[in-house]
This record gives structure tokens, sequence and C-alpha cells, in this order.
């Protein structure tokens, strides 16, 4: 094992070790770091209304003060200052688990990944098997959760009420699945690529955490096994050591901390498939309260969507004075042609500028300088549209708040 992932793994366990004591241990030394925060920084920042978010912080192990939606499992949200970054700091990345039997801690030197079903050659990896017995691949990708923003549909849905900030961008380096299942050498009449994690359902008859890939998908040369994130081993919480990287996907497709990778000749038929994580079958994802559809699918690529990032809602500007916008545009590969911002609710649109591409999959920052003339309340509205004429909708719901991609607002006050 190469010498800094020794430092890593021994750091590792000295950073859990109240983990190791069980869950109690875990919960307790996470509040005692929410007691330990400043009064500032033990609240959220605002919500996209002017209204203040009172959701607490919580800083969990190698994490940063971040905003708690659940801590078992922990569903941590990343404040919305971090994301005047390109690139989302690994401590302040969102975390989404669905059991509270979550990886505490992971031997490196046993850790192994299984490869098998419908192989010719199983196998079974280990860390050093992937560093150095596939070629090394990165890539600039968005992460996010399928809930991302649920907490802003009307009617409310139930679910983690995530607002903006279950998402984040990072280089992620690791090797081409595609490799591997050509190392493991696929049966001619595989259809499916599934993943498993080393979560645990709380009672034996609970389903698995288990999602699945078609094989063109799989083997098609840009879903990835990542061991890196931003030059860095993954943290636990992310998936350390090894998580699935679906490129254009939402998260609920890249498995963390990876134990089982099962070729099938079948589809995988699980709740996890059949039951969770589907959204109206339509190109807008769209249902409406008092008549919900029967035709659902399971929930696939990005919604086309943006963001504001500063100013900060809540936050006051000065009237008559120029003040840059900035803000996030995201989708799922097509790659973002146009954001638009509007000052007065949406009567009138100005194009905003576009920073370079960082990648095919990443989010891209827009930016515009705007001077409200007079002191007032202004209703600032963002939307983007994609080089594929994808744009965002006037209106959406569905039961899961899944796939969001309605315009956004924030209510702006000059003074």
């Amino acid at each position: 094992m190469p010498e800094g992932m020794k430092r890593f793994d021994y750091h590792r366990r000295t950073l859990l070790k109240t983990v190791t004591l069980g869950a109690a241990g875990f919960l307790q030394a996470c509040r005692a770091s929410r007691d330990g925060l400043s009064e500032g920084e033990q609240f959220a920042d605002r919500s996209w209304s002017s209204t203040p978010d009172q959701r607490p912080l919580m800083r969990f192990p190698e994490k940063a003060p971040l905003i708690l939606l659940t801590d078992r499992p922990p569903q941590l949200e990343t404040p919305l200052h971090y994301f005047r970054e390109d690139f989302t700091p690994n401590e302040a990345h969102f975390v989404r688990w669905h059991f509270a039997g979550i990886p505490t801690e992971v031997n490196v030197a046993e850790w192994r990944l299984a490869v098998t079903g419908s192989v010719n050659r199983p196998l079974q990896l280990s860390l050093d098997d992937l560093r150095h017995r596939f070629e090394a691949v990165s890539m600039v990708a968005f992460n996010q959760c399928s809930g991302n923003s649920r907490g802003l549909f009307d009617p409310r849905v139930p679910g983690g009420q995530w607002r903006h900030g279950a998402m984040g961008n990072a280089r992620w380096t690791g090797v081409r699945l595609r490799d591997v299942l050509d190392g493991a050498g696929v049966r001619a009449h595989a259809v499916e690529v599934a993943f498993r994690g080393l979560d645990q359902p709380p009672l034996s008859a609970s389903p698995a955490f288990e999602k699945s890939l078609t094989l063109d998908h799989a083997s098609g040369g840009e879903v990835m096994l990542a061991y890196e994130m931003n030059g860095q081993p993954l943290p636990l919480l992310n998936g350390f050591p090894v998580r699935l990287i679906v490129p254009g996907g939402y998260a609920t497709y890249w498995v963390k901390s990876l134990s089982l990778i099962t070729v099938r000749d079948t589809p995988l038929q699980n709740f996890w498939m059949e039951t969770a994580y589907r959204i109206p079958n339509n190109p807008e994802a769209n249902e409406q309260p008092d008549h919900l559809t029967q035709d659902t699918i399971p929930i696939n690529k990005f919604a086309v969507h943006s963001i504001f990032v500063s100013p900060e809602p809540g936050e006051a500007i000065a009237a008559a004075k120029p003040r840059e916008v900035q803000g996030l545009a995201m989708d799922y590969g097509a790659g973002i042609q146009r954001v638009e911002f509007s000052s007065d609710g949406g009567r009138s649109w100005s194009d905003a500028a576009l920073d370079p591409e960082l990648g095919r999959y990443s989010w891209r920052r827009w930016r515009l300088t705007w001077n409200p003339p007079a002191p007032g309340v202004y209703r600032c509205m963002v939307r983007a549209t994609n080089r594929a004429g994808v744009t965002q909708l006037q209106s959406q719901w569905n039961r899961g708040g899944f796939h969001r991609d309605l315009i956004e607002h924030m209510d702006v006050r000059a003074i």
C-alpha cells in the first residue's frame, strides 16, 4: 500500500475512535462538535426567501460544520457560501445515506471489491489492484441528490427537506468501470450491472441498498470507480474507499463504499429500482397533487437547473450601485449554453456571462453586473438553457420532490 494511504488509514482510525464505540458514541461526538461551534457557525445560510434559515449546523468526522437534516442516517447539506468555489471542498461536500448502519471504519488491507455474476473471471480487487492494474483517469463531475431542493416544492412533499445544498462539484480520480468489467470478462447474455456498498439495512428483512445500470451505460467508458476526490482519498462519509461515479446522473446511482459489483442476465428488481426514486414518465417529471400519475420510471439524468450564490438570501445590497450577481447552472452533460437573469419577477430578462467550462459534467458558473436603480425589494430570477435547447420550467411538482428544474427566485432588498 502506498505510504500516503497508510497515513490516511491511521488518521481515519484515529479520527473515528468515538464512532467505533457505536451509534451512541458517534452521536455524542457529533453533538459535542456542534456545542463547540460559535454562535455564527451554529446556524446555516438563509433560505432563498428573505427569512433566516434556522437549521442547525453539525460537525461530523472529516467534515466542516454542515446543515443537519438527520443524524441517523447522516444527511448533511452544504452551506451556500461553499458554492463560491468551483470545486466543493471535500470537508463540505454534502452527505446522504439511507441506513443508520453506515461503515464507520474500513481496513484497507482487508477491503475487497468483488466483481461477480455473469462473468468469466470473478474478481476480488484490493485498493492496490485498482490503483496499479488499471489505467487511472480523472474527471470533473457534478454530484447531486435526487431530492436536492425538495424543501422548496409547493405543496410540500415528504422526505428530507433539502434546499439547494445537496450537491457538489469535484475532480474524481479512479478507473473506468469498463476496464474492470473487461478484466472480469462479461458474458454475452448480460444486460445490467448492479452495485452494492458496505452500508447495512436495519433489519435482515429490509432490502439492501443496491442500484443498477444497463450494461451499455456501465461499459460506455464514462462511469468510474473513484478512489480520490479533489486529489485526496474520499472522506468516509462520501464513500471511502471507492465509490461509483455516474456522470450526469443523480447521486442515488453513485453507490458509496462499494463492495460488490454483480453483472446480471436479468434486470434488477428490488425496492430501490422498482419503488423508490421514481419520477413521472414525462420530460418535465411533472404530475398534479390531486391526480398522481401511475406511469413512472426510475430517476435518471440530471435536470437543467440554476441557482443564486451571491448575494446571499436576506442580504441587503446598495441601491444605485453596481453589484455582481453570480450563481451556478448545471445539466446532464449537453452543456449550459445560456443563463438569463431577471430582477422584475420575470417580466424582462438579461443574459449573464458564463465562466469557462470545467468539464462536460461539471456545473458552470454564471455572472452578471446588476445596478438596482432605487431602494426596494426586487424579485430576482434565474433560468438556464442547455445546448440541446432544454430550459427550466415555470411550474413543476411531483410526489417525490425529485428532479427539480423550476426557475428559481430570490427576493433582494436594495437600500
